[in-house]
């Protein structure tokens, strides 16, 4: 039921162009500290599908979590270029 109550919502933001406020793994160019990698962070969705990124200032110890998660999906995505 959760997917498809989340698949509803973001169609109907998208679709009454409401800018709300979803988690979605989008291309970070800068974003977070972050470059080249997509991961799951806040962006407005409206009718052009995600509008903007909402770049929430982090802590230091949350920054370093967050760079800790970058780092084990660029790793991942290096095991996947070996397949």
């Amino acid at each position: 039921y959760a997917p498809g109550a989340a698949t509803a919502a973001l169609v109907e933001s998208i679709v009454r162009d409401e800018k709300k406020l979803f988690s979605c793994c989008v291309s970070l160019n800068g974003e977070y500290g972050q470059n080249d990698i997509c991961l799951g962070v806040p962006v407005t969705i409206g009718k052009n599908g995600w509008e903007k990124i909402v770049d929430y200032k982090l802590n230091e110890a949350e920054q370093g979590l967050f760079n800790k998660s970058a780092d084990a999906v660029r790793n991942m995505n290096d095991v996947l270029k070996t397949l």
